[in-house]
Formats: C-alpha cells, sequence, structure tokens
C-alpha cells in the first residue's frame, strides 16, 4: 500500500514546482515509509510513498513505460493498492507479447493500462487508487476499486485538477485553503463520521466514488461509474448457496494471502475474523508456510466493567482463547488503557484529517501501531455484516422503517447539539432526509418483489453504500498512519455482488443472522465460535474515560478562544454531560458510539478547527 498524489495544471508549467510536489507527496510519508518518488512534466506531477509488499527492489513510482504502438510517448503510473489477480493478468499479457521488468503488481496494472485503456479496470480484481497519465494524449484518468477499500480526493479548479490519497495531500498545496463550507459541516454534524459518497467535507474537494473513473483532459472533466450492484433473481438453494459462499471466500482469502512481507490476521473471536484466520490457518497448512499470527485488541480493566447489552452480548477475550487454542496460532494480545485512549483521539485526527469515529478510531491506531512491530500486512473481517445482514438493525422492525439511515436514528440529539444560528443555515433534519432520499433512489430494484423482499434489499444496499464506507475509511486511515496495509476478504466484488442477490430468507438460513455464512462454515469453525451471537469490535467499558473526555470537553467549553462555540449549543451539551445517564445515549452513532464517543467527537472538532486552522464559508 502507498500514498499517491500530483495535478494536471494546462496553465503553469509543472516542471518548475518540484517543491509543491515534494510538499505534497511528503505529507503522506506514513502511508509509504518505504521510499518516495516524483515526476514531472510541463502539465503533469505525480508522487509516490511507498510501503513495499510486493517486488520491494523492483516496484519503484511513479512507474513509465511507453503507451501502445509508441516509442517516443509514455503512460506514467501512481498506484496505491494491491491486485488479487496480477498472475493471471501477467500471463494474459506475456500472451500478448508484452514483457515484464519486475515481478510486482504495478508494472501489471500500467501494462493493462498501455493494452486496454481506462477498460483495464473491469479485469481488475484487488484494493485500489491510481493515476495515469497519457503523454501522448495529454490526458489524465483515475480510478479507484469497485467497494472504495481504497482512498481517493481530487479539487478541480480552473484549468487545474489536484489529486491525493487524502485530504492532507491536496491541502498541501500553496493555492488550496483548509476552508469548510455550510455542507461540509452538515456532513460533519449530521451525517458524520460516516460521510455521503462523493463528499470530500472540505469545500470544493471531493471523493472519487468507489466503482468509478475520473477522465480529465483539455476538454473537462468526466466522471462515471465503470461498476455498481445490480439486482438478479438467486436461482440457488440454501445448500448450493452456501457452497458457492465457501468457494468465493476461500478463493479470495488465499489471493489476498500473498505477500512478500510478514501477514497475520486480526482476531476477536467472532465469526467473521475467527472464519478468516481458520481458511487462513488451512492455506498456510497447505503450502508448508508454517503458523499464523493472530493479533488482539482489548482495554484494561474491561473484564471488571464490560456490561451486556444488545449491541455488545459478550466479552471477546475467552472466544479468542477458544479460536487461538483451537487452531494453534501465535498469538499476539494488545491491551491499552485510558489515558493512552484519550492521548490518540488527536492522533486519530490527523490520520483522517477529520473527526471521526472517536476512541473507536484511536484505538484502531494504537492497534495497528503495535501490528506493524512484527507484521507489515493483516487480515480483517470488515464487510461481512454489511452483506451478510449481521448488524442489529437488520433485524429490528423499527429500524426497518425508520425512513432513514439506521445508524443514525439520534437526529433530534444532534439537531440539539447545534447553536440554533447553525441549526437554522444546515437545517439538519432536512439534509439528512435528502440524503437518505438519495441513497434510497438508487437502490436497484427488482421487479416482481414483494415489500418485504424490496425493503431487505434497500437495508442492503445502505450498509453496502453508506454504512461500510465509514468503516473502511476508518481502517484504512488508522492502519496507514503506521504503515500497515490492512486486506479485507468480504470486500471481494465478487462476493459482494453473489450476497446482495441471495433472499433474505436464505441469508438468515437456520433463523440466525449471517445465516448463510454460519451454514458455509459448518466444516470450518467448531459449533459454538460458528453461531456466537454477534458482539462488534469492541471499545472500553472504563467509567475513567467517559470521565476523561467529558472532563476535557467541559474545559473546551469554558475556553472563550474555542472555535466549537460558535457552532454549538454550550449549554445543552453541558446537560448532557451533568446527566448521571451520560453513557446510556445508545446508539448516537452506529452501534459503538454511545454518550463517550460523542464528547469525544466533539473534542475531536474542536482540535480539528484548531490545528487546521479551518476558514468557515458561511
Amino acid at each position: 500500500m502507498c500514498g499517491i498524489t500530483g495535478w494536471v495544471d494546462w496553465n503553469a508549467d509543472s516542471t518548475k514546482q518540484a517543491d509543491t510536489i515534494e510538499k505534497m507527496t511528503e505529507t503522506l510519508e506514513q502511508r509509504g515509509p518505504d521510499a518516495s518518488g516524483t515526476w514531472l512534466s510541463r502539465h503533469c506531477a505525480f508522487g509516490h510513498r511507498r510501503l513495499s509488499v510486493m517486488d520491494p527492489a523492483g516496484g519503484a513510482q511513479p512507474m513509465i513505460r511507453p503507451a501502445k504502438d509508441s516509442d517516443s510517448h509514455d503512460c506514467v503510473l501512481v498506484y496505491n493498492g494491491e491486485l488479487y489477480n496480477a498472475p493471471e493478468l501477467r500471463k494474459e499479457l506475456e500472451s500478448l507479447g508484452y514483457r515484464f521488468r519486475t515481478t510486482c503488481d504495478t508494472e501489471v496494472l500500467l501494462q493493462a493500462y498501455v493494452e486496454w485503456g481506462p477498460d483495464c479496470v473491469d479485469r481488475l480484481n484487488g484494493i485500489f487508487a491510481f493515476a495515469v497519465w497519457h503523454t501522448a494524449e495529454q490526458k489524465l484518468f483515475m480510478a479507484r476499486d469497485r467497494l472504495g477499500v481504497k482512498p481517493l480526493f481530487y479539487r478541480r479548479e480552473e484549468g487545474r485538477l489536484l489529486f491525493g490519497s487524502e485530504p492532507k495531500a491536496i491541502l498541501a498545496h500553496p493555492d488550496v485553503e483548509a476552508a469548510v463550507d455550510a455542507e461540509g459541516l452538515a456532513e460533519l454534524f449530521v451525517i458524520g463520521p460516516a460521510r455521503t459518497p462523493g463528499h470530500g467535507v472540505w469545500k470544493d474537494m471531493y471523493e472519487l466514488k468507489p466503482g468509478h473513473g475520473l477522465l480529465y483532459d483539455r476538454n473537462g472533466m468526466k466522471t462515471y461509474a465503470y461498476w455498481q450492484l445490480e439486482s438478479h433473481e438467486h436461482e440457488q438453494d440454501v445448500a448450493g448457496t452456501a457452497e458457492a459462499v465457501r468457494e468465493l471466500l476461500a478463493d479470495t482469502v488465499e489471493r489476498q494471502l500473498v505477500s512478500d512481507v510478514p501477514i497475520c490476521t486480526l482476531l476477536s473471536g467472532g465469526l467473521d475474523s475467527s472464519a478468516l484466520t481458520a481458511l487462513a490457518v488451512d492455506y498456510y497448512k497447505r503450502t508448508g508456510q508454517g503458523q499464523v499470527h493472530t493479533f488482539s485488541v482489548d482495554y484494561v480493566d474491561n473484564d471488571k466493567h464490560f456490561q451486556a447489552h444488545d449491541f455488545q452480548p459478550n466479552a471477546d477475550a475467552p472466544w479468542i482463547k477458544r479460536m487461538t487454542d483451537y487452531l494453534s496460532t501465535v498469538h499476539h494480545p494488545k491491551q491499552f488503557d485510558t489515558p493512552e485512549l484519550a492521548e490518540a483521539l488527536d492522533v486519530a485526527v490527523l490520520a483522517k484529517d477529520l473527526p471521526g469515529m472517536a476512541d473507536i478510531d484511536a484505538s484502531l491506531y494504537l492497534f495497528c501501531r503495535e501490528i506493524k512491530k512484527e507484521a507489515t500486512v493483516a487480515i480483517s473481517g470488515e464487510a461481512a455484516d454489511e452483506i451478510f445482514g449481521g448488524y442489529p438493525w437488520f433485524h429490528r422492525e423499527d429500524a426497518l422503517r425508520a425512513e432513514t439511515f439506521p445508524w443514525s436514528l439520534a437526529t433530534g440529539l444532534r439537531a440539539d447539539l447545534l447553536s440554533p444560528e447553525l441549526r437554522t443555515k444546515l437545517r439538519p433534519q432536512d439534509y439528512l432526509a435528502d440524503r437518505y432520499a438519495q441513497a434510497v433512489a438508487e437502490v436497484p430494484q427488482l421487479p416482481g418483489e414483494d415489500e418485504d423482499r424490496r425493503r431487505m434489499r434497500r437495508m442492503s444496499y445502505l450498509n453496502i453504500t453508506r454504512f461500510m464506507p465509514t468503516l473502511l475509511d476508518r481502517k484504512d486511515r488508522m492502519s496507514m498512519a503506521v504503515g500497515l496495509e490492512v486486506r479485507v476478504p468480504f470486500c471481494d466484488h465478487r462476493l459482494v455482488q453473489y450476497v446482495f442477490n441471495i433472499p433474505w430468507e436464505i441469508k438468515t438460513a437456520g433463523m440466525r443472522e449471517k445465516g448463510i455464512l454460519r451454514k458455509s462454515l459448518e466444516d470450518v469453525l467448531p459449533s459454538d465460535v460458528l453461531y456466537r451471537k454477534k458482539s462488534p469490535y469492541p471499545k472500553t467499558h472504563n467509567p475513567n474515560y467517559l470521565a476523561a473526555v467529558r472532563g476535557r470537553l467541559l474545559e473546551r467549553l469554558d475556553d472563550p478562544s474555542s472555535p466549537l462555540l460558535p457552532l454549538v449549543d454550550a449549554a445543552r451539551i453541558r446537560e448532557l454531560a451533568a446527566a448521571s445517564d451520560a453513557s446510556s445515549h445508545i446508539p448516537w452513532f452506529g452501534q459503538l458510539m454511545s454518550g463517550p464517543q460523542l464528547f469525544a467527537y466533539l473534542l475531536q472538532v474542536d482540535f480539528w478547527l484548531r490545528h487546521y486552522k479551518v476558514k468557515l464559508v458561511l
């Protein structure tokens, strides 16, 4: 994994801006700690930071190859990602006469573009964000993987387009102002910590949507979808469906275990991470690669303060031991304390360039930092709940009929937090309703479905396209902030497309959430783990954390220079902070963000406004 940045500028000589591209590139150093490279021509500049995973000696970027049928004009590539079907693509390209100088997938991608142009994306299986400059055609092409595992942002101005793996790279350009307008604030306070697809929050900054390509030349810019979810009839029975799920999952896990550097799995003892770890152990045994290393996260004194509830029914520790004993992995438990979590809130903002999931982000950052000391690549279970229907809101009638995003039900509380002036300007309820209507309008309909099936298809689509990106964004930023590559097998587009069309009664085979996934793994996991009730990513239950973030937030509200004050209703926040049940506001966002996370999120907003010297354009 890497970091990419650059621009195309028709109005200036880019060869005279070496310092600027160097500065933009260096903002992404943590994403690529192993090497750095830049390339400049009159109208185009590229920068790249490299994390070496495949062919450390041969995969330097920006990478240049002659354009098709030309020895005088080049194609230049900067790329962040992994292609899991690189061997097949390489073989096909070699049959067409291409010769390779390296063993890395970067060269495979570049030669694929030389041969097929923008249509090369249809052949890719992997996670990626890349940019190619075609010298002869004076054209930039950029693309992002189908599910949006790898990030890519851009900013278009008169005669110029800037891009970067993260907003910080674009913000480093001297002509770009760190400004946010009313719509950006609405994303933060109404939608956040999620984001509307394509929205960059920063003024005039956008995210290239998952499954989209972008073309930019002297005639202008065009973005288009090269892939999107489609609705089809599902014709297999329960047994056939379970077999297909198993085959797809096993194939993608094996593809993603290929690496020239140490690899591990993240293990919580839940269904998803246990399944990936078991499949990895099986593959390692068959290929003679030794024991799999596993990592888990917990918090000091969590066992003393844990309280079971519908969203988190039991603790992970006993289940982790069950799986590590069962699979004989080399296990590395990691544990953090309240002061570390509170201190890492600011670091998490710097990693994301925005406020995020508070200590859920901060703990992941700390976790990844520890893993990086012993591994470079990790396998993680993100996306299984979104595609198989594992979250509680898939199974609650009130959430299914809520006519809003089920992870953002506390709309009244969100509105109450804002200052009267900002509330009037943002119109929170209307903004959320518009974004929800936009999402629902995208759902690909299947003629002939009854209302119940339509409702479940809609819920699946919302989770895959609106909630899942939040977790993928979180995983990318917190891991890449320490130079750790995290792969997510459940995001294989073949698996996601197939499962999207499985009828709900088959998805819940055996009358259980994610029933078809469980059935597909009956010979992989022990039955107690296979049918363990879902428990999400662990968070701290220590009351000291609530006290710490509540106390810090009250200090910020007492600071007359705080940039947060004009945006919020400080009196209302103080009321919440004084309430004895401050920790019981469940859920404020998703399953994990309750009272402590609300206070921490506001702390992150305050820090973000200060550190980035955000200019509000209202």
